[in-house]
């Protein structure tokens, strides 16, 4: 009786009906996955499927390599402030309003002397050569196509001239700098030649940034895999050993190069006639302090969780921020927008645009140019639709009175 029992198990234990019953979809591994709540679903074949740009995630992390997915998803820390710019979308909810003419949608703005036909503009995104073999330039004609504001980052992996050819009209342009005066110049010179119109201070990464765990667990530095992509930096190199013979630290000289204040956005500010926004603001103390300073225009940003763990979305620190500048600058948002009631509530609480990140990404790792297309007519749409729903016929009808704290 025992053989037979033990002969039965083995069949049962090896059998293909079992294993069937264990295997899951590629999309169903990604429920965990904070930013992408409906897994149980086919991989889209084309960016023609897609019914909302979730659908693009998983197509995105199918195609890439599991370091450039983890740059690409990662947060920092315990990653609590990739998962609040979620679901901070959640504590506040729409107060539609009935029988309004709605059979217009306007969502044309202008921003900064620009004239812009979408609040939604493409946010500094570096390194994209490790999601797409052309980089940057297929965002830059998609952006061109959609008729949609670009920001370039610093990091960008296309010379800064070829991106803003292949977009076609001025770009702004996010900027990186040390506080080493010739090096800002130089930076501020090269966008100016460009052609860009506005520069985008990043102050949110103080010093080296975070503990970005995920991605340091491959150890680009010093790893085959990431080197055919990255490339070494021989003259990055050069500087280590040389600091490290006068015994230096490399790092710290980084460090503390790496960090700004107010009296070097004084000197930048003083130093360009683009328009001068400053992007990591994340209180009503340093909104009044960029109104003070002349600024031109406020991003409220958390890098998208990849700076620090603060564990507050940008969406709860967007209404004491607009509270204080009071219409005085620009202000914008970014960090985990996904769908366009999430920009419609974004404008309610007093933004006047809203950047989107990774979707935009997605798009791109999945299906290129057309991908990017994609993921910006679904946001588009997505933002008609809960404009009539809310009866708001333009952007200047979107007021406060439309959301609620919940």
């Amino acid at each position: 009786m025992d053989l037979t029992r033990r002969s039965f198990l083995r069949f049962l234990l090896s059998s293909p009906l079992l294993l069937s019953a264990h295997r899951v979809s590629a999309a169903e591994c990604f429920a965990e996955d904070p930013s992408f709540p409906d897994a149980a679903r086919e991989l889209i074949r084309d960016a023609s499927r897609a019914i909302n740009v979730f659908d693009f995630q998983p197509v995105a992390r199918r195609n890439l390599s599991d370091g450039h997915y983890a740059f690409l998803s990662a947060g920092v820390d315990h990653e609590v402030t990739l998962r609040a710019n979620r679901r901070g979308f959640d504590k506040f909810g729409l107060r539609p309003r009935r029988l309004v003419d709605v059979r217009t949608i306007d969502s044309d703005l202008e921003l900064l002397g620009t004239k812009l036909s979408s609040p939604i503009l493409l946010a500094p995104i570096g390194s994209q050569g490790a999601f797409h073999a052309e980089g940057e330039l297929p965002v830059a004609r998609a952006a061109r196509a959609m008729d949609h504001q670009l920001i370039l980052s610093t990091g960008s992996t296309r010379p800064l001239h070829d991106v803003a050819r292949a977009r076609g009209t001025p770009l702004w342009y996010q900027l990186y700098t040390p506080r080493i005066r010739p090096v800002t110049s130089w930076q501020l010179d090269r966008a100016a030649d460009a052609g860009c119109t506005a520069v985008v201070l990043t102050v949110d990464m103080t010093g080296l940034g975070g503990n970005r765990d995920r991605i340091n667990r491959f150890h680009r530095e010093d790893n085959p895999a990431c080197e055919s992509c990255h490339g070494a930096n021989p003259i990055a190199r050069g500087f280590g050993a040389a600091a490290r013979l006068v015994g230096i630290e490399p790092l710290e000289i980084k460090a503390r190069c790496a960090t700004l204040d107010w009296e070097t956005v004084d000197r930048m500010r003083d130093a360009t006639s683009m328009k001068f926004l400053i992007k990591g603001i994340l209180t009503r103390e340093d909104a009044e302090l960029c109104v003070r300073h002349g600024v031109d225009g406020i991003i409220v940003s958390n890098h998208g969780g990849r700076a620090e763990d603060t564990g507050i979305s940008t969406i709860e620190a967007l209404p004491e921020i607009a509270d204080a500048v009071a219409g005085r600058i620009p202000v914008l948002i970014d960090s985990g927008f996904r769908r366009g009631s999430d920009v419609f509530k974004a404008l309610a609480l007093g933004a006047s645009a809203v950047c989107i990140g990774r979707p935009y990404i997605w798009g791109l790792a999945a299906f290129g140019q057309e991908g990017v297309e994609s993921v910006l007519a679904l946001l588009r749409s997505e933002l008609q639709t809960i404009m009539r729903r809310m009866g708001t016929p333009s952007l200047s009808a979107i007021t406060a009175s439309h959301v609620q704290r919940l």
